[in-house]
């Protein structure tokens, strides 16, 4: 017997901007950007501004150096984007590179509008692929964890990056009754990593029939390319490869409207079990 999704709030809208970044090493200049990409997300009525991975910093390498600028959850990062949601009234999710005790995670904090921490995700599919190896630098999270936040009545899930090739960890979130699920991402450059980005993020909304908003770094570090995605699998907006913001409507009732139409997990046979490591 396969778990059925959540219920959740009917007619419920969010406002949600994608706040495409190029982040650099330096964390004071990139919450700069951060503050441009508000205010416009505000001016365009955005409820929740989503910024991609390392969106507190972006190095090359996770080298000792990158690694020495990780913080604490409640460090200076988090703490101007608090003062960043209060500002602007909007809630925010953004990419970090965490420190607790000796371990290092690569994290993404979610700040409701009034600067509260709602959540935090740490990644847990890390990126050993395409001769790179984030598990020498990086502690995975809890592959059992779903975390999820509610904005606004849309109940908003949380993954990163190379967790998008993974189906399971959306199905995951599709029985936790989320609307709109999160791939804040540094999608590298790379022979069809384009192709993959879009396709993959394209499948998790109409596989599991949710809004998906797949947030890249841009250019020279990432590919950019942010799109939102309906939970028809239909785009609804989408950047280039330059930083920028886009604001788009989610609303709960075109969700219940495509399952009505297609329910696909409620004629699925199989569940999602975590492989514990």
């Amino acid at each position: 017997m396969t778990p059925s999704p959540e219920p959740h709030a009917t007619g419920a809208t969010l406002r949600v901007a994608l706040g495409q970044l190029a982040s650099t090493t330096d964390v004071t200049a990139n919450l700069e950007q951060m503050i441009i990409a508000c205010r416009q997300a505000r001016q365009r009525g955005g409820d929740l501004t989503v910024f991609p991975e390392f969106a507190m910093a972006k190095h090359p390498q996770l080298t000792e150096e990158a690694l020495s600028q990780a913080e604490g959850l409640d460090g200076p990062f988090v703490t101007a984007l608090a003062h960043l949601a209060r500002r602007f009234r909007q809630a925010i999710v953004a990419g970090m590179l965490e420190r607790e005790g000796d371990r290092v995670y690569n994290t993404l904090v979610a700040l409701d509008a009034t600067g509260r921490r709602v959540a935090a995700y740490r990644k847990v599919h890390l990126y050993d692929a395409y001769g790179q190896r984030e598990s020498d630098a990086i502690t995975a999270g809890d592959p059992a964890s779903v975390v999820t936040v509610e904005i606004r009545g849309v109940r908003v899930g949380l993954l990163t990056c190379y967790d998008l090739r993974f189906p399971e960890p959306a199905r995951a979130h599709a029985d936790a009754g989320v609307d709109l699920l999160l791939y804040p991402a540094n999608w590298v450059p790379g022979d069809h990593k384009r192709l993959h980005w879009t396709t993959l993020a394209r499948a998790r909304a109409i596989e599991n029939t949710m809004y998906v908003a797949a947030v890249s770094q841009a250019p020279p570090t990432g590919i950019g390319t942010s799109e939102l995605f309906d939970p028809a699998g239909l785009s609804i907006v989408k950047l280039g490869a330059e930083p920028g913001v886009t604001v788009a409507e989610v609303t709960t009732s075109r969700v219940q409207a495509v399952r009505r139409v297609n329910p696909a997990l409620a004629n699925r046979r199989f569940a999602v079990t975590p492989r514990l490591t």
